[in-house]
């Protein structure tokens, strides 16, 4: 029997609905059920052929657990070395490198010298710091949040230099990342499941956080859309995210990446909507059943391995230069371009 396990910490609708879901298909061979785990020994392994992750970016033991079920063939979505070495800064410098449009951001010093840290720690670092240029490059207008932050904590809207410095002061010893803030007439946050499926969802963080998601919204054309999807999809397959939301902010037809590092996204029912949660629990189940059958994976003893860079070169390597493409890469395709409709269209 190939088990799905799920881990899971206060949330509620999610977990026991994609159990219940994936147990209903009646799969021979396969069973969801929520992860039970205790002292883990290092010889010893999991149990699980998949492992769905929606809590250890908060808790250290099962970020740890997950590492070793991972060097044990267990697939693990999010995956737990990705993750542990991912950040914002560096999730907007990719998302630039790669030509999705990113609002101008700017990193900056610890506000209070890190723990165990002293002035002579930083003896490489430029002080004092020249928020002349700071405010040139970003302005005035923006957000100030932590590089590795999650679910709004510590984000301050800031609207001049007063408001940033009172921002900053509080910021403590985390490390923050100052963000233009974009000015934008439409908004969206999209699902984006198993690097294939996106789900695009109108969305306003200015409203109250269970009414974000716009029930009845404006239509979007069909141009923005699919920039959008594509630019999510861009996104999440070169973070090697396989469950992932990316928001975007549209300010004069272009949109702007705005967040796309939330491995464990808001799934509840009550905030997302009925329509919404139905489409996820339907994709991630299929895309654990579908992980669960190719398990166990043997591990490649290799950082690049664990970061599923044999996926990526292999998806690189498919379509050589001056070759035709393979009936592999056709059929890749269709399935990509099959993703459903986004609930604006």
């Amino acid at each position: 029997m190939k088990r799905i396990g799920v881990l899971f910490g206060m949330e509620n609708s999610f977990p026991g609905a994609l159990v219940e879901h994936i147990n209903s298909r009646n799969i021979d061979g396969i069973r969801a059920e929520f992860l039970q785990t205790g002292a883990v020994h290092l010889d010893k392994a999991p149990g699980y052929a998949v492992i769905l992750d929606r809590i250890s970016h908060e808790i250290p033991f099962y970020r740890a657990i997950l590492k070793h079920a991972a060097a044990n063939g267990t697939v693990v979505i999010n995956n737990p070395f990705w993750w542990s070495a991912d950040d914002k800064f560096f999730n907007y410098t990719l998302a630039a490198r790669l030509g999705v449009a990113v609002p101008r951001t700017v990193i900056l010093p610890h506000k209070h010298l890190p723990h165990r840290t002293s002035d002579k720690s930083m003896r490489n670092l430029e002080y004092p710091l020249n928020w002349d240029a700071v405010f040139a490059y970003v302005g005035e207008h923006g957000f100030l949040k932590p590089v590795d932050g999650g679910g709004w904590r510590d984000v301050h809207h800031v609207r001049s230099r007063e408001e940033f410095f009172r921002a900053y002061d509080q910021s403590r010893d985390l490390c923050m990342v100052y963000q233009k803030a974009v000015n934008f007439t439409e908004y969206f946050r999209c699902y984006v499941v198993g690097q294939k499926h996106v789900r695009i969802m109108p969305y306003d963080p200015r409203r109250p956080f269970a009414a974000r998601y716009v029930q009845e919204p404006a239509r979007a054309s069909r141009r923005l859309l699919a920039r959008i999807r594509q630019d999510a999809l861009t996104l999440c397959r070169a973070l090697g995210y396989d469950l992932n939301t990316v928001e975007f902010a549209v300010e004069k037809g272009i949109p702007y990446a705005i967040d796309f590092m939330n491995p464990a996204p808001d799934a509840d029912l009550h905030s997302v909507g009925e329509a919404n949660f139905e489409w996820l629990v339907r994709q991630v189940a299929e895309l654990a059943i579908a992980k669960a059958k190719r398990a166990p994976q043997p591990a490649e003893m290799r950082w690049p391995a664990f970061l599923g860079a044999g996926a990526a070169s292999a998806t690189a390597l498919r379509k050589k230069p001056g070759s035709r493409k393979s009936t592999t890469a056709k059929k890749a395709d269709a399935v990509s371009s099959s993703a459903p409709a986004p609930v604006s269209a």
